[in-house]
């Protein structure tokens, strides 16, 4: 009896499993057009980029020479640490777009070795504190020229509005070394997303331009890729994972920067 008793639970759990596999299954091969998600005209997404850091800046007359190039991460020990990005889009083939991620890092570090920031030096065991902090704005519009039930492919083009604020504090000044440096940049680029069913979406998007003119000379790359699923399609609420790769390299007046940001994603979106 024992036996026969353990045989059909063992039964019983099986037949809940093929039950449940078949749900999901039913779920996951739903037609997207049953669920119409590529109707949806609003996206709103709150996620949170952990990149590892690039900044190297320099500024004044000198810039670009190798005792006033500062790589932050290095000379401060600037560690990992995550931001959120906030991202919305708004229509269907014809999409308005805005995103905003601010990277803020504040380190105190021993000078390890001579060199000028703002016109002012700062010798070797120096006690320093830098403050760097880099605002990221995107605003466009992209044309979904191929849109279909299963996904979309289209083209976007933005205006990436960057603002870079970096100080270096010490005992030893009297006053701060800061450079503040703005640079709105146009990108244009390709965008794209697919429906595997009625809950899964992968997607990405390439943008970028180089713009040289006088004094002003930028060269911008920002490039995603991501996982989306919505458990409950209806609701429209699901997490996304991600790579983003935000490369900035410029010279604005005598001011030079290359940054990059450069890491995995996570997060929530919201679709109707």
């Amino acid at each position: 009896m024992t036996g026969a008793h353990h045989a059909d639970k063992r039964r019983m759990r099986h037949r809940l499993s093929l039950s449940a596999c078949g749900v999901l299954l039913a779920l996951i091969a739903t037609p997207a057009a049953a669920q119409a998600p590529n109707d949806q005209i609003v996206e709103l997404g709150l996620t949170f980029f952990r990149p590892s850091p690039e900044l190297t800046l320099s500024t004044d007359a000198l810039a670009g020479s190798s005792i006033n190039e500062i790589d932050f991460v290095q000379e401060f020990g600037i560690e990992d640490k995550s931001f959120p990005q906030f991202r919305a889009a708004l229509g269907r083939s014809h999409k308005f777009r805005v995103s905003y991620v601010k990277f803020s890092y504040d380190q105190d570090a021993v000078i390890r070795r001579t060199f000028t920031f703002q016109g002012r030096t700062f010798t070797i065991n120096t006690p320093a504190t830098a403050d760097i902090t880099w605002d990221l704005w995107t605003l466009g519009y992209e044309w979904d020229f191929v849109s279909r039930d299963q996904g979309y492919v289209g083209v976007i083009a933005d205006l990436k509005y960057n603002k870079v604020e970096a100080a270096i504090t010490s005992p030893a000044l009297a006053s701060a070394a800061t450079a503040d440096t703005t640079a709105p940049v146009p990108t244009i680029g390709v965008v794209g997303r697919g429906y595997l069913g009625s809950m899964v979406s992968v997607g990405g998007e390439f943008g970028g331009l180089k713009i040289s003119s006088g004094d002003f000379d930028v060269k911008f790359t920002d490039f995603d890729i991501n996982a989306t699923i919505i458990p409950f399609p209806r609701i429209g609420i699901g997490a996304q994972v991600g790579y983003r790769s935000v490369i900035a390299d410029y010279i604005v007046d005598e001011d030079t920067g290359d940054l990059k940001m450069q890491g995995a994603y996570f997060g929530f979106i919201a679709r109707f």
